[in-house]
This record gives structure tokens, C-alpha cells and sequence, in this order.
């Protein structure tokens, strides 16, 4: 058996999304920028599609720019509105927990003479919003929070923060990658003033991303180029990937509900058995405010590796951490800003589960994980020390 489990890292692409996409890979190949038939067809079904997309997320289709990855959406968002407004201050504030996306970006900011405050969170994931207004002052920018952390499906208040930074004039953009297919989004009722989606999260294709600017807000270019994009981001258009994420968010809007029930079944029958047939086993998360998708866990006296490379041996696929860091064997950021001990952390392992995976899959699943940290352990000096050898303590 198969299983597939890693569905935070990326989403099979939909059999509609892809016979939507078809055409445009052979008698639809014009260039959307050109000006002859061909290329206006192509430009009707790129229209088409950011009318689509701008409808589901509650914005005008003028807000909305095509982008090849949620990780260019985000920096694009982080310095190109640093730099356009760094004549109004040089003070951007992230949360702790955000993806590599927007940390390295943060990073980069700081090296280039910006200021930037990382908020720490509480041990289930979340920002404070106390914490929020001791760190925001008169020449803070932007606030960049994410909606659904990657790593453990924390939930932030991002409606809260919004208010806090448009009280102290600074803009807010929030990474919503994986909130999409399991959160309804509406960027008005959200209060983002910038938002960034990923096709491949939400059973689209690979390669397309996009990023809603609010009109009135201007930031700098990040790639230059040509006139595309209404010449905000150069680069030929992705028409299939552009008319797949759209066909994906409308069938991922349509069928939420249905699907999130589904996989919240999942993930509860996993999460109880793993609590009561494994031992010393802590899960990450926050019980309240996450989304159906992501259990994660600390196996103490283990490594995360292996039981990724074991439970692969048997036909699972897990995920050690963020699928963009998942050749580091640094121990993630996300728990060790939750205060997972960092020794407890490297035995980490993310499940995220989707609409396709079924019960038997999930049952599958644990039993291969129990008998995986079981041969991990016997093998753990550690562990003996600390048990005397017995596993059923």
C-alpha cells in the first residue's frame, strides 16, 4: 500500500483542474500579451480566471496579480512595500513561526537596513496580540502573520492583527497558502491589505502563485521585465497554471465543507490513536484554533529522519518539517518558538492529510508508525537509559 499523508507540502492536481488546463497547452498556446487571435483567446481565458479567483477571495480583479509561487508572492509583498514606503519607516514586524518565505525575506530586509521584530508565539502556535502593540511604534511599515502555520495548522486572529497595524498606520499582508482549501477567505473580512495563495495547496497545478494588493497600495516591482501583470511583474503569463488555479479554487470553495468534514474525521481518529498506542509522544497543535489537516507530533528519543525514511520504506509519505526545509537537519523553528525542547524536536513528523485519503489509509498508517518508533527506540540508548529498555511504560 501507498500512502500519501504530506498534503501540506503539496496537493495531487485535480482531474478537472487538469482537463482545464489542457487546451492550453496545445491549440490554446497563444501568448496572453499578444496582440493577434491568438493571443487575445489566451488573454479572455487569463481574464476570465483572475475574474474567477478575485470573486472567490472578495476582491476586485484590478487587486490581483498572477505570480509563478506563493513563495515569490511573499516577497514580492515583504520588499516591495518595504521599500516603496521605507521613506515612512523602516520597521517590519513578522511573527516568529512564518514560512522560509518570509523570513528569509525579513532577513534580507535586515541586511539592507531595515528593522525587524519577530513576535514570538505561545506554545500552541499562536501571536499575541499584546505582544503586537508593545512592538509596533510610529515607524513600523508592515506587519506580515500568516493565517495557517505550515508546520502545526495553528490558526492566527489575523482579523485582530489587522486592526492593530492599520491603528499605527502600517500595512498588512498575510501569507495564506495553506489556508486555502480548509478557510474561507475574504480579503475584506480578513483586513489584509496584501494576501498571498498557492495553486499546488489546493489541488492546482505547481508554478502559479498570486498576490492581492489592495487598491491604493503600492509597492516596488520584485521582478522586472515586460508589460505584464498590468507591468507589475514581468514574465510571459502561465496560462494553463493560471486558468488550473483558478479552476482549482472554485472546485476547492464549492467542495469545502464536505472535504473539511472528511479530513477532520481523519485526523481525529489518527491523532487518538497515536496518543493512546504510542508513548512518550507529545502533539503540537493548538486544540482550538487549526485547521482539519495537520497533526503533528514529537516522538521523544527518535529522530525525525528516521521515522521519515522508515515510514517511506513502507509506502508512507510524511514530512519531517516544512517541505522547503526538508533537507536541513536543523530542528524546526516552528516548535522550538512553541518551546518544544530542542532535543524533543528533532524527533518531529508532520501528517497532513487530504480529501482522497481514507480510513484504511489512516489505520495503515499508525500501525506502521507504532512499529517504526518501536525499532527507532530499541535501538536508542536514551531511551533505554530512560526506561530500562521497556517500551509499554
Amino acid at each position: 500500500m501507498r500512502v500519501y499523508v504530506d498534503h501540506a507540502a503539496t496537493t495531487p492536481c485535480d482531474k478537472r483542474v487538469v482537463e482545464a488546463m489542457l487546451p492550453y497547452f496545445t491549440n490554446e498556446f497563444g501568448n496572453a500579451d499578444s496582440q493577434h487571435c491568438f493571443g487575445r483567446d489566451t488573454a479572455k481565458a487569463v481574464a476570465d480566471a483572475r475574474a474567477t479567483v478575485a470573486k472567490l477571495i472578495g476582491c476586485q480583479p484590478n487587486e490581483l496579480y498572477f505570480t509563478g509561487s506563493g513563495t515569490e508572492s511573499d516577497n514580492w509583498a515583504l520588499k516591495g512595500v518595504a521599500l516603496h514606503r521605507k521613506n515612512k519607516g523602516n520597521h517590519v514586524i513578522i511573527s516568529s513561526i512564518e514560512h522560509h518565505a518570509v523570513l528569509t525575506a525579513a532577513d534580507w530586509l535586515e541586511k539592507n537596513g531595515f528593522r525587524v521584530t519577530r513576535l514570538p508565539v505561545d506554545s500552541t502556535g499562536l501571536v499575541s496580540i499584546a505582544d503586537l502593540e508593545n512592538a509596533i511604534d510610529e515607524n513600523t511599515t508592515l506587519v506580515s502573520v500568516m493565517y495557517v502555520n505550515n508546520e502545526v495548522g495553528t490558526i492566527q486572529p489575523v482579523r485582530e492583527i489587522a486592526e492593530v497595524a492599520h491603528k499605527h498606520g502600517a500595512l498588512f499582508h498575510s501569507d495564506c497558502v495553506q489556508a486555502m482549501p480548509y478557510l474561507k477567505i475574504d480579503v475584506k473580512e480578513l483586513g489584509v491589505d496584501l494576501l498571498t495563495l498557492s495553486g499546488h495547496k489546493f489541488y492546482g497545478p505547481k508554478g502559479v502563485g498570486a498576490l492581492y494588493i489592495r487598491n491604493g497600495v503600492k509597492i516596488d516591482k520584485l521582478i522586472c521585465g515586460g508589460g505584464q501583470e498590468r507591468s507589475q511583474r514581468g514574465g510571459t503569463t502561465n496560462t494553463p497554471a493560471v486558468v488550473g488555479m483558478a479552476k482549482a479554487l472554485e472546485i476547492a470553495v464549492a467542495e469545502m465543507d464536505a472535504n473539511n468534514a472528511h479530513i477532520e474525521k481523519l485526523r481525529d481518529r489518527f491523532v487518538e490513536r497515536v496518543l493512546n498506542e504510542i508513548p512518550y509522544v507529545r502533539f503540537n497543535a493548538n486544540r482550538e484554533h487549526r485547521v482539519p489537516s495537520i497533526a503533528n507530533f514529537s516522538f521523544e528519543f527518535v529522530e525525525g529522519e528516521g521515522i521519515l525514511m522508515l515510514m517511506d520504506f513502507n509506502g508512507i509519505a510524511v514530512s519531517s518539517g516544512s517541505a522547503c526545509s526538508s533537507g536541513s537537519l536543523d530542528p524546526s523553528h516552528v516548535l522550538l518558538a512553541m518551546g518544544v525542547p530542542i532535543e524533543v524536536s528533532h524527533g518531529s513528523i508532520r501528517f497532513s492529510f487530504g480529501k482522497d485519503n481514507t480510513i484504511e489509509e489512516v489505520d495503515y498508517t499508525v500501525d506502521k508508525l507504532k512499529d517504526t518508533i518501536a525499532k527507532l527506540r530499541e535501538m536508542s540508548p536514551l531511551f533505554n537509559v530512560k526506561t530500562g529498555g521497556k517500551y509499554n511504560v
